[in-house]
């Protein structure tokens, strides 16, 4: 199961959620996204383990205080296409 992972404070590290997930179970993956340019945290997260652990584990964390803040956690979804007018799908060029 990918879980989707948010409002988390900019010191919230991989391993920090890997601690936190691995109460309910193995996390297979934990990954705290940066912005590109600066390296911060944008404050959110995936996080993958199996699913019976990972329902567990979301029941369990969803609206827990990590570093001061309630951090949400739900079913990851798969990225969508924006429906950009200046989408690439669409043959738009410059």
């Amino acid at each position: 199961m990918n879980m989707y992972v948010s409002n988390l404070s900019s010191h919230v590290t991989d391993e920090d959620l890997r601690t936190l997930f691995n109460q309910y179970g193995e996390v297979t993956s934990a990954k705290v996204i940066s912005d590109r340019e600066t390296g911060r945290s944008r404050g959110f997260a995936f996080v993958e383990m199996a699913d019976k652990a990972g329902e567990t584990a979301m029941k369990e964390l969803n609206g827990k205080q990590v570093e001061g803040r309630a951090i949400s956690v739900s079913i990851a979804r798969p990225k969508t296409d924006s429906g950009s007018s200046f989408s690439r799908d669409r043959g738009n060029r410059w």
